[in-house]
């Protein structure tokens, strides 16, 4: 009787605590991205939205579709790949490191195009697929169309082309259905790595171009950034929050750090409640976008 006693007033107690965490008054969020939006992993609908349906340039957040499509091949990750002239022009400025004709394993290809956004990799690995570069496009654009992203669509592999567009909420899809890869966790938080290329044989060193990967307390498990400027910053990671994984989609911010303070707004908003600000030239920026988007949907402007 006692011990029942006991497990009945701990389990009042634990559904006492998780009332009050889901009945947080929360403030209206002010975020400095022009688009967003928030998901629990393991949920089915957004828990915060911002012109989530909007479609726009995603820059670089592109390669988490060109890594799936390369987990998906099923081409062997150990397989040394040879970096190629390209056969089609850059559609933007596409500056790399690495020699033409030298050689890396695929898995570090993958690697480096996901931590440090490495353009020349992203394309050679769509170079490298089976059927070739166009048949890799197609496979990233069916890919979308299984995980439901009714409104994305891609046209290269890297992120370089402003044609490469999507939505907060179908990009909450894209980083869900990554997230099932350990080689994508693992490649997209990897903080620094110095990759060993053969013929020559030579090596570069890269760091991750998102800071939180850094900060054990954030424990990120997805991420990805990006920018062009027609897409603007942008930020997608998936990072576990009192034990749960949130996804969080960030489109096209004006500083390069605005994201990263756009995520941390979020965390306080979902422990806390409380709506953050964002800095005076973050809201004219957004006044400038939402702006030049109402003028020009379905397409977007370019704003420098």
């Amino acid at each position: 009787m006692i011990r029942t006693a006991v497990v009945l007033a701990l389990t009042a107690l634990f559904l006492l605590n998780v009332s009050r965490a889901g009945a947080i008054e929360r403030a209206e969020l002010q975020l400095a991205s022009v688009n967003a939006a928030v998901a629990y992993a393991d949920g089915d609908s957004l828990v915060y939205s911002k012109n989530a349906d909007r479609r726009v340039p995603i820059a670089s957040i592109t390669k988490l579709m060109t890594a799936l499509v390369v987990m998906e091949s099923g081409e062997p990750l150990t397989e040394w790949l040879d970096f190629q002239e390209r056969h089609i022009p850059a559609p933007a400025n596409a500056y790399t490191r690495i020699r033409v004709s030298s050689e890396l394993r695929r898995a570090d290809v993958l690697r480096v195009a996901l931590m440090s956004s490495e353009n020349f990799a992203a394309y050679t690995l769509a170079r490298h697929h089976p059927g070739g570069y166009d048949a890799f496009i197609e496979a990233m654009n069916a890919k979308a169309r299984e995980l439901g992203m009714v409104n994305t669509t891609f046209v290269d592999a890297t992120g370089l082309s402003a044609d490469n567009r999507s939505t907060a909420a179908d990009l909450v899809r894209l980083v869900k259905a990554a997230s099932q890869y350990p080689q994508i966790r693992e490649y997209t938080t990897t903080r620094y790595f110095t990759a060993r290329f053969r013929q020559p044989r030579y090596r570069l060193a890269f760091g991750n171009t998102n800071i939180l990967v850094h900060r054990e307390s954030w424990g990120v498990g997805v991420s990805k950034t990006g920018y062009l400027s027609e897409a603007g910053r942008c930020l997608v990671m998936l990072f576990e929050l009192e034990g749960r994984p949130v996804v969080t989609v960030l489109l096209d911010s004006l500083g390069t750090r605005s994201p990263m303070g756009d995520a941390g707004r979020i965390k306080r908003w979902l422990t806390t409640g409380a709506g953050g600000s964002v800095a005076a030239a973050a809201r004219a920026y957004e006044r400038k976008k939402n702006a030049a988007y109402a003028s020009s949907e379905p397409a977007s402007a370019s704003v420098n």
